[in-house]
């Protein structure tokens, strides 16, 4: 089972530059949007690759779950030099599908398309111990102004409670201009990281230092 968190946050609030700092060697990035990334450099540090048999690439791109299902497969049991595994912009692989199914009538299609979102995380889950992987998602806001994971509405939620499916659910938050990721639930926002992880409710937006507290927390000597 792998070490698997997501990050929420509403566009522009830090998700994708908390990358920055991770390995690129050891990393790996799917992007669904295939939009650029928010740091210098990143083009020479993340190679698309360009057949499942490339193992020096480390860089995807599709919006199609069974491509992505495909990918993680491939990094989990191919790219064992690969420690980080990160999707970036995951809820368009749900916005996507519903807006090229949007002609279909009927409830079928969002138990399809919740079914396909519920199946790349599973898979991530069940990726290699060794392997760290984070989801980054946008927020959205319920009908009592909490701040959640954000999906392609109410039928959607009715089938899966995605912040359920992870242990650690970081918020991103600015704060007086600085990019924060908020770690426990403040009562608006759903965030949530076990006991004593990380000191201090407002951490940094960096995922490097994140998997340096997981690290050290699911190994630490009782």
């Amino acid at each position: 089972m792998s070490n698997t968190s997501l990050i929420i946050g509403e566009s522009g609030t830090g998700k994708s530059t908390s990358l920055a700092l991770l390995d690129h060697k050891e990393t790996f990035i799917i992007n669904v949007l295939d939009k650029p990334l928010p740091f210098r450099g990143y083009k020479n540090n993340y190679i698309k690759i360009t057949s499942w048999d490339d193992l020096l690439g480390n860089y995807y791109a599709s919006d199609d779950f069974s491509k992505l299902i495909k990918c993680i497969k491939t990094v989990n049991e191919k790219h064992l030099h690969i420690k980080n595994l990160v999707i970036d912009d995951w809820q368009y692989t749900m916005c996507n599908e519903f807006m090229r199914r949007a002609t279909e009538t009927g409830f079928t299609k969002f138990t399809e398309i919740g079914q396909h979102a519920w199946s790349i995380i599973r898979e991530l889950i069940s990726c290699r111990e060794d392997l760290y992987c984070f989801v980054l998602s946008h927020s959205d806001t319920d009908i009592n102004g909490k701040y959640k994971c954000k999906s392609i509405g109410k039928m959607l939620d009715e089938k899966i409670t995605i912040e359920g499916m992870f242990t650690i659910v970081l918020h991103t938050q600015i704060m007086d201009g600085v990019y924060k990721f908020l770690t426990q639930n403040d009562g608006r926002h759903i965030a949530k990281s076990p006991m004593g992880m990380f000191q201090d409710k407002y951490i940094g937006n960096d995922l490097a230092f994140v998997k340096q507290k997981m690290n050290e927390y699911y190994n630490e000597e009782i």
